[in-house]
């Protein structure tokens, strides 16, 4: 089960390591001068190390074979110097690089959470939620782990194989080819791991976001999974996808030990084939004993930069995989902004109200030849009117009412506000014209207040959020326990769904906006509640140009006209006792009731009486 969508996946054959992680440069850049230095001393550092067996060939040609203790104990003062040297410049390097990779990984979750914001509702209809956070907190995490240690050190251990190379063949070439014997099987052998931890990588990072978005859901949902007795499903689902995962990263762990085995194996025969080599010239007189000793200490230091190639190249693969993950999302385009400042208003236009002319819409991912959802949709709402939006389930009133602050964008056609193509504004412009509430109210991690307010300018206050919450008949949040200042907790869980709807309304009308779309908005209220709602509803309706989802008569009665959508167009307009009078299908849809055994006597849609949401 994989909730990443399928264009986002990249086939590991094609793709360059190099060329992945070279993309990661316009944000390593500004702390490219620390990374510089990091590096130049770690590879001081491990030069370093590299002297240790030149001091040894002195200490064993020279005072030990003299029997000199004085020189002995000096060689052993200069191999205690070199020691501390060796650790105080892997601490410098250690410091000079945390810092500013923090900032680096900083930048880019802060880059990656403003792309989120300014991409399209399609973008998020598409992926889940799983996967982006698992961009923003694992995929990152992996890409400072190899900033801080592989970037470096694959460059600090390729210098110190040459340096100790070079060094070896000096001393004696012959060894030295003993030594580099192993090395082309190697670098194929590291071709081969390469490709076949690519693929293996991505996978397992892919279904770490799916897992993600499981529990995600099953945390939101608890709610639903206790109600239902669904916990059981629920623990099968994240079992099987946590038993996919798990069989994953042991792939993952059997390539690495394969990679492992051959690399520490290789390098311990050449060792080993030198080792007697060399003390065949030994004995033979052609070599000095300080010599070999030095030799061999020189390749014993080389062990660990080559055997640490393979979890080096491991976490290379990951970090690649993970800039390719983030960059799937960065690379998805935005919102366009629009033009930066207001275009001027035709004057003739003004007060001409809301316009749809021609409105066409399908969305991005729908199959090839199927027909549109909107099709050439001509609605009229005069400024100061308020209407009503009804149809049947799926005739696509929701997806009408999101085009008008460009939630989705047209197809076809255009919609105007006030004679102003919307397309002419800017987003933000738009924005603060038109105020939405949706059927299903979303509520932050935030005070009530905070959650109203969102709704209106930088200056509104305790007067605006009074006003909205009297229009909402939200009364309520001032018997909170903090009053308009109470915490509503996670997703708005701890109020009631009517609450909940209740805010949201106020969040659409404290703004005083000039535009007002409705999506259902008193589908959760109780008869009395929605009474006194609408009441003081009409009142704002009064100033403002307002479309208004209905699905109940006593909602379309809150405005002057109604409009039938039905296959994808308007099919008549008019006030509701008009479209009684005139259309079947409008009388049909107003025909239930809802059996409440008379506490209860308004009518409903028949989509309501079915239980249907839209």
């Amino acid at each position: 089960m994989s909730t990443t969508p399928a264009s986002a996946e990249t086939p590991t054959e094609d793709r360059s390591t190099v060329r992945a992680l070279l993309r990661l440069w316009p944000y390593v850049r500004p702390v490219r001068a620390r990374l510089v230095t990091a590096a130049c001393v770690a590879i001081l550092a491990s030069c370093l190390g590299l002297v240790i067996p030149l001091v040894l060939k002195w200490m064993v040609d020279g005072p030990v074979a003299d029997r000199d203790p004085a020189g002995v104990w000096l060689g052993a003062l200069y191999l205690l110097l070199l020691g501390l040297a060796e650790a105080l410049l892997f601490g410098l390097r250690r410091w000079l690089v945390a810092r500013p990779l923090s900032a680096v990984e900083a930048g880019m979750r802060a880059d990656l959470y403003r792309h989120l914001q300014r991409l399209p509702v399609a973008f998020h209809d598409r992926w889940a939620s799983g996967q982006l956070l698992s961009r923003g907190t694992t995929d990152l995490m992996l890409l400072r782990m190899f900033l801080a240690f592989p970037l470096t050190f694959l460059l600090v251990n390729g210098v110190t194989i040459l340096v100790g190379v070079g060094i070896m063949l000096v001393q004696d070439w012959t060894l030295g080819l003993v030594i580099l014997g192993p090395a082309i099987p190697l670098m194929i052998v590291c071709g081969i791991f390469e490709k076949k931890y690519a693929r293996v990588a991505r996978r397992a990072q892919d279904q770490v976001g799916d897992l993600t978005t499981v529990v995600e859901e099953s945390v939101l949902g608890i709610r639903i999974i206790k109600g239902f007795g669904r916990h059981r499903s629920q623990a099968r689902a994240f079992h099987e996808l946590s038993h996919t995962l798990r069989g994953t990263e042991l792939r993952k762990a059997r390539l690495l030990a394969a990679i492992w085995a051959v690399i520490v194996a290789l390098p311990e025969v050449a060792i080993g084939a030198a080792l007697v080599v060399g003390a065949v010239q030994v004995a033979d007189g052609s070599l000095s004993a300080g010599t070999l000793v030095a030799f061999l200490s020189t390749a014993l230091a080389l062990r660990w930069p080559v055997e640490s190639i393979g979890f080096l190249l491991a976490m290379s693969q990951e970090a690649a995989t993970a800039t390719d993950r983030y960059f799937e999302v960065m690379d998805a385009p935005a919102e366009e902004p629009g033009p930066s400042a207001p275009a001027s208003p035709r004057a003739a236009a003004r007060g001409d109200g809301l316009r749809f002319e021609g409105v066409g819409f399908r969305y991005p991912d729908a199959p090839p030849g199927s027909p549109p959802l909107l099709d050439r949709v001509d609605l009229h709402i005069r400024s100061g009117e308020s209407m009503a939006l009804v149809g049947a389930t799926g005739s696509g009133k929701t997806t009408l009412t999101a085009l008008v602050p460009r939630l989705h964008e047209v197809t076809s056609g255009r919609i105007t506000l006030d004679g102003e193509d919307i397309t002419a504004l800017s987003r933000e412009e738009l924005r603060s014209m038109v105020a939405v509430a949706f059927e299903e109210p979303t509520l932050f991690s935030a005070t009530v207040g905070e959650n109203v307010l969102m709704g209106a300018g930088d200056g509104a206050g305790e007067k605006e959020l009074g006003r909205a919450l009297a229009v909402a008949q939200a009364g309520f949040a001032h018997d909170l326990p903090q009053g308009t200042g109470t915490q509503v907790g996670e997703q708005g869980l701890s109020l009631s769904g009517g609450q909940r709807q209740r805010l949201a309304l106020a969040r659409a009308v404290v703004g005083g906006p000039r535009f007002l779309v409705l999506d259902d908005p008193l589908s959760a209220l109780d008869v009395h509640t929605e009474a006194a709602v609408e009441a003081a509803l009409r009142q704002v309706l009064a100033d403002t140009t307002a479309l208004i989802v209905a699905h109940r008569p006593s909602t379309v009665l809150l405005a002057d006209r109604v409009a039938l959508l039905s296959g994808g167009r308007v099919t008549a307009v008019g006030t509701h006792q008009e479209l009684l009078r005139t259309s079947a299908e409008y009388a049909h849809l107003m025909s239930g009731t809802d059996g409440h055994d008379g506490h209860d006597s308004r009518p409903v849609l028949r989509e309501d009486r079915e239980g249907e949401g839209r």
